[in-house]
């Protein structure tokens, strides 16, 4: 089997449990290279579900927004939320030319788009309502950003996202365990003292259902629970612009205090809504295959040894009761290379330095995890 047939097979089998008869659209973005949508269009056809197909250029997508009015977003919404509705499960494929692609779009247009659009169309009729999977797809620029040549990133990108989930899987279910009884969370690094408190929220894991590659548990802090100070140390890209050094203060839950390399542009994102100056997720990351940052959240938040934020929007069966028109995940490594830091669940230290240290969690470390996909 070619590797864009064995992605496909996990795409439809493994990621969306695909049935006889139901519609799926395939959106895919700044994807020059169609043998993916074409393997995937076979395989759908293939179990008697019926493929519909939107290709999508971010430049344009650039050209539609520079100087869009709330009408005309309104008036797009309107139809793509008409499309998301009509199908049972969505395929979407981000390739990217340029990071900077919005970069000179206008906050509120930005901010607009994302309180209606995306959340209309991305919130609350796809991830609210639909079987859903998300994945990048390898192209020159993205493999750039990873420092490696295209050849060599392209076949790293299979190997990642065709991985055993399944022994994956069996190898987080500890930590969903320990999850559940614990209430107090608390993370130490550089910079970082951050507490919150998980008690009563539920904890899932994360293995190639939504997103490819894939690898992390998540869960979502109580609302009001968060208190302390985190600096990230993952560049973090959101609308057209990459965030660096993003240190956050909370209070009661609330960011109350922020900075960056831009400050005033990362404050006009949390000023976006209410919701936005909340979290509504935290997830650590275990991915073995994954071990340093590319600029892009969907590898990013699943590097082995991280943790990570989201501020906005919660996720689907967390429901901590926040809600926002946007969900940005920012990444902290704690490897020893990265400045190190901790875990701990109530007065236990789970994981020190990117290493879990708990004895029960040990088969969620790389070496551990590595040897699962070489049997």
């Amino acid at each position: 089997m070619d590797r864009n047939a064995l992605l496909s097979s996990q795409i439809v089998h493994h990621s969306l449990g695909l049935q006889k008869n139901e519609k799926v659209l395939i959106e895919a973005f700044d994807v020059e290279r169609i043998e993916i949508i074409r393997s995937l269009i076979e395989e759908i056809q293939k179990i008697g579900a019926y493929p519909i197909v939107t290709l999508r250029d971010n430049q344009v997508i650039s050209d539609l927004l520079l100087n869009a009015s709330k009408e005309q977003i309104e008036l797009w919404t309107t139809v793509d939320k008409y499309q998301m509705e009509t199908v049972d499960a969505y395929i979407g494929i981000r390739g990217s030319h340029n990071l900077y692609e919005l970069s000179d779009i206008p906050g509120e247009i930005i901010q607009t788009y994302n309180q209606i659009y995306q959340r209309e169309v991305r919130f609350l009729t796809c991830v609210k309502q639909k079987k859903w999977v998300i994945l990048r797809y390898p192209n020159p620029s993205f493999a750039q950003l990873a420092n490696m040549s295209t050849r060599k990133f392209e076949q790293f990108f299979y190997d990642v996202c065709t991985v055993d989930y399944k022994e994956m899987s069996n190898a987080m279910t500890p930590l969903i365990e320990l999850m559940d009884q614990t209430d107090i969370i608390t993370i130490k690094g550089k910079d970082t003292n951050l507490q919150f408190s998980i008690k009563g929220e539920s904890s899932y894991k994360s293995v190639g259902t939504f997103n490819l590659p894939d690898g992390e548990i998540y869960t979502a802090p109580n609302k009001y629970s968060v208190n302390g100070y985190i600096t990230f140390n993952t560049p973090s890209p959101y609308g057209g612009f990459i965030f660096e050094d993003i240190k956050l203060f909370f209070e009661d839950g609330k960011i109350v205090r922020s900075s960056a390399n831009d400050s005033r542009r990362l404050e006009e994102i949390l000023n976006t809504d209410e919701g936005s100056r909340y979290l509504g997720e935290f997830a650590i990351g275990v991915n073995p295959h994954i071990l340093t940052p590319m600029k892009d959240i969907l590898f990013d938040e699943k590097i082995t040894g991280s943790i990570h934020l989201a501020i906005g929007e919660c996720i689907e069966g967390c429901s901590n009761g926040n809600h926002s028109s946007i969900h940005w995940d920012m990444v902290l490594i704690q490897r020893e290379e990265y400045g190190g830091g901790e875990i701990w669940f109530d007065d236990q230290l789970i994981r020190k330095g990117g290493e879990f240290v708990h004895p029960n969690l040990v088969n969620l470390n790389p070496v551990q995890l590595l040897s699962l996909d070489s049997k």
